[in-house]
C-alpha cells in the first residue's frame, strides 16, 4: 500500500480517480454483463488522466442467496478489473451494494418475509463475510487493484431517516465492520482496506457509525463530500463554505484520528445541481479540490462520477443524471475537461504538501457513542469559526479539545497555534 506521511512529505504521488458508474445500464449493467461497453468506459475515463477507478457490483447479483455466491458474478468482477487494466487503470472494490444514489440493493433474504439485520444478525454477518472473501479472493492475485470497500455507505440502513431503518449500536457496529475487514484482510493481506459513510457519521449523534469508527477502523478514513445534504441549504450560491466543505471534512477526518499519519481518501465528491449551476460545476471542481491537495496524508481524490446517468432510465432525483465527468454517451464534459487539466498540471508541478500550524480546537463529546459529535454540524459555530480562517487563507486545521495538551501529537502534526 502507498500510505503517505506528513512528517516524510507525500512520497508517492497524489492518486487522482473517479467512482465508476456504467454509462450503458447503469449498475444494473452487472445483470447484461458486456466487457465491451466496459471497455469503452475505462478508454473515455483514461483519456481523462484519471488512473483509478472505484467500482460496485451489486450485493443480490452476486448472493442471491444466503448460501449461494455466484461464481459467474464474481468472475464478472475480475473481468471488469482486467478491463480497466488495459487502460492502466487500478480498481478498488466495493463490497456489499448495498444502496447506491437512493436506490437500496438488498438481498431478498434479509427483506420483507425474510427479514434479519445486517449487522447484527451472526447467520448474516457470516455470509457477507463469505462475499467479501469471495471478491477479494478474486482479485488480490491482480497486478491493478488496489483494495475493498465494504460498501458504500453502509450506515445508510442503520440511520433514522431509513424508510426501514435497520437498529444496532455504535460498538455493534464496531463490531460488523472489524468482521468485515478482517475477512478482506485474511484473503487479500496486502490491500488497502476500508469502510465508507455519509457524513451524517460526522454529524448526527444518533448515527451508530462514529467518527472514531471513520478514524480508526481499516487502512484510510474515507470521506464524501456532498454540499446538497447541507451546506447549500445554509449558504448561497458564491459563499466560500460550499468550495471548502471538502477541505473542512478532510480536517475533521485527521482531527478525529490519534495516528497524525493515517491516510484519507476523499474517495467521493461530485457537483450536484441545482446546488451547483451547471455551468459552474467545472469552477465548484477546481476550487474545491485545490484546497485540499496540500494535505500530506491525503492519500486520493475519486470523483462522483465517471458518466452521466442515461435520461432513458427512471425515478431517479435529478442531480443523479447530471454528476458524470462524462455524458451517457462517453463525451467529457466542462467538469471532465477541468479535471483533465488539473491532472495534468499536478503530475507537471505537484501542489507542495504542508502541515497546518494553526487549528481550531472542539470537544466532540463522547467518542465511544458519538454523542456531541453534531458540534461539528456546519449550521454550528465551529464550522463558523473554522470557515473565518479558512476564507481568510490561514489553512486552519481542527484539533479535539483532548488533544490540545498533547506536545508530542501537536508537533507531529505541526500544530503550533490552537484557537478555542
Amino acid at each position: 500500500m502507498n500510505l503517505p506521511s506528513p512528517a516524510a512529505g507525500r512520497p508517492n504521488p497524489l492518486r487522482w480517480g473517479v467512482n465508476y458508474t456504467p454509462s450503458e445500464g447503469w449498475f444494473h449493467s452487472w445483470q447484461d454483463f458486456d466487457v465491451d461497453a466496459v471497455r469503452a468506459d475505462f478508454e473515455s475515463i483514461a483519456a481523462l488522466g484519471l488512473d483509478h477507478v472505484r467500482i460496485f457490483p451489486l450485493w443480490p447479483l452476486l448472493q442471491p442467496n444466503r448460501a449461494l455466491i455466484r461464481p459467474a458474478g464474481i468472475a464478472d468482477v475480475g473481468r471488469v478489473v482486467d478491463a480497466a487494466g488495459e487502460f492502466g487503470l487500478d480498481v478498488s472494490v466495493d463490497g456489499l451494494q448495498g444502496h447506491l444514489s437512493s436506490f437500496d440493493f438488498l438481498p431478498a433474504w434479509v427483506t420483507s418475509w425474510h427479514r434479519r439485520n445486517i449487522y447484527t444478525d451472526p447467520e448474516v454477518v457470516e455470509a457477507e463475510a463469505a462475499l467479501i472473501t469471495a471478491l477479494a479472493a478474486e482479485v488480490t492475485s491482480r497486478p491493478n487493484v488496489l483494495g475493498i470497500t465494504v460498501g458504500n455507505e453502509t450506515n445508510q440502513f442503520a440511520v433514522e431517516r431509513h424508510p426501514d431503518q435497520q437498529v444496532t449500536s455504535p460498538d455493534e457496529m464496531r463490531e460488523w465492520f472489524n468482521t468485515l475487514l478482517a475477512a478482506a484482510r485474511k484473503a487479500w493481506p496486502t490491500g488497502m482496506h476500508q469502510h465508507s459513510f455519509d457524513d451524517n457519521a460526522w454529524f448526527v449523534d444518533s448515527c451508530p457509525v462514529t467518527p472514531a469508527h471513520a478514524a480508526t477502523l481499516g487502512d484510510a478514513t474515507t470521506v464524501h463530500s456532498w454540499v446538497f445534504v447541507a451546506v447549500a441549504h445554509l449558504f448561497p450560491q458564491g459563499h466560500p463554505a460550499r468550495t471548502l466543505f471538502a477541505d473542512y471534512l478532510i480536517q475533521l477526518a485527521d482531527a478525529y484520528s490519534n495516528d497524525p499519519a493515517r491516510p484519507i481518501w476523499l474517495q467521493e465528491i461530485g457537483a450536484p445541481y441545482p446546488a451547483v449551476p451547471f455551468d459552474g460545476a467545472a469552477d465548484f471542481l477546481e476550487q474545491s479540490l485545490r484546497p485540499v491537495l496540500d494535505t500530506p496524508n491525503l492519500w486520493g481524490v475519486t470523483w462522483w462520477c465517471s458518466h452521466d446517468v442515461s435520461r432513458k432510465l427512471a425515478d431517479f432525483p435529478e442531480l443523479e443524471y447530471t454528476l458524470g465527468l462524462l455524458d451517457s454517451d462517453r463525451r467529457p464534459k466542462p467538469a471532465g475537461l477541468r479535471l483533465a487539466e488539473l491532472i495534468a498540471a499536478e503530475k507537471a508541478n505537484p501542489t507542495p504538501v504542508r502541515q497546518r500550524s494553526t487549528a481550531q480546537s472542539f470537544d466532540p463529546g463522547n467518542e465511544a457513542t458519538g454523542v456531541g459529535r453534531s458540534v461539528a454540524d456546519p449550521s454550528g459555530e465551529l464550522f463558523k469559526a473554522w470557515l473565518e480562517l479558512a476564507a481568510a487563507g490561514q489553512k486552519p486545521a481542527l484539533v479535539r479539545s483532548s488533544k490540545t495538551s498533547d506536545a508530542g501529537y501537536l508537533a507531529a502534526r505541526g500544530i503550533t497555534d490552537v484557537r478555542n
